[in-house]
């Protein structure tokens, strides 16, 4: 008996791995506002604004937050997940992967990607507003600066080996660190031990993006003082010549120490 031909898999629909924004649901680009608006399934971050639903009331909406030193959706639970679903909506499906800021910028965005090809999975990535551009802009602290701040970098407090927080430290004008909010006396030592000067200038911004915002100015030596005023939310930091702050006529308010901004001054 001849054997029987395995027949080809059903077409699956596509995955858009789409950026968010760091805060307000109208910082998502117009392309990332159309995917949503296509969607048949949304995969939500932890981070993303709620009222981005408004955008994609048609889809049915999972949560697979991530959040550091918090209960979490595992990774290869999300990818097991953007498989379903895609394979489930067959050909003309959307999925939507939506991600807190911008995908590509600390997102796990590869090997999400990786998943999809694996299985054969079309995709597109859009872009959106990461942390740092939001933060350097509410504060409005160019990260480069004409002639003193040429170059920038990006790095994530939250690795698996603290040691090797600032471990490339020092190779860019201006530094910007992510997840830093639980480890900024950490990040301190670790940025004098990499060489910067203690009086260095740095900013340090939670909930970018966001109403509450807040802005305050440290130094490096002083950033474990920030803890207590941003605990418990989202943190980058700005170090080096993006730190500094414009020349302002009028004195900002102080806490211990620290200039601060709230965000009704960037209104």
């Amino acid at each position: 008996m001849a054997a029987t031909p395995l027949l080809p898999s059903a077409p699956a629909g596509r995955v858009a791995f789409v950026g968010a924004g760091p805060g307000q649901a109208d910082l998502i680009t117009l392309r990332g506002a159309q995917r949503l608006s296509q969607a048949a399934v949304v995969l939500s971050d932890a981070l993303a604004d709620p009222a981005l639903r408004e955008l994609a009331p048609q889809a049915r909406w999972l949560h697979v937050g991530k959040r550091g030193f918090a209960d979490s959706t595992g990774q290869e639970a999300i990818n097991a997940l953007l498989i379903k679903c895609a394979r489930e909506l067959g050909s003309g499906g959307l999925v939507v992967r939506l991600k807190g800021g911008d995908p590509s910028v600390f997102g796990r965005l590869e090997e999400e990607l990786q998943a999809m090809a694996d299985a054969g999975i079309a995709c597109e990535v859009v872009p959106g507003v990461t942390a740092a551009l939001a933060a350097a802009a509410s504060a409005q602290r160019p990260l480069t600066r004409r002639g003193v701040g040429r170059s920038v970098s990006f790095s994530t407090v939250m690795t698996a080996t603290p040691t090797d927080i600032v471990r490339d430290s020092g190779s860019a004008d201006t530094e910007v660190f992510y997840m830093a909010g639980k480890q900024l006396a950490v990040l301190s030592r670790k940025l004098m031990k990499a060489g910067w000067a203690g009086e260095t200038g740095a900013c340090v911004v939670s909930r970018a993006g966001w109403p509450d915002e807040l802005h305050s100015d440290h130094t490096v030596a002083t950033l474990g003082r920030a803890s207590m005023l941003h605990a418990g939310r989202p943190t980058v930091v700005v170090v080096g010549a993006g730190a500094r702050p414009l020349n302002k006529v009028e004195s900002p308010a102080s806490v211990n120490g620290a200039a601060l901004w709230p965000a009704s001054m960037n209104t």
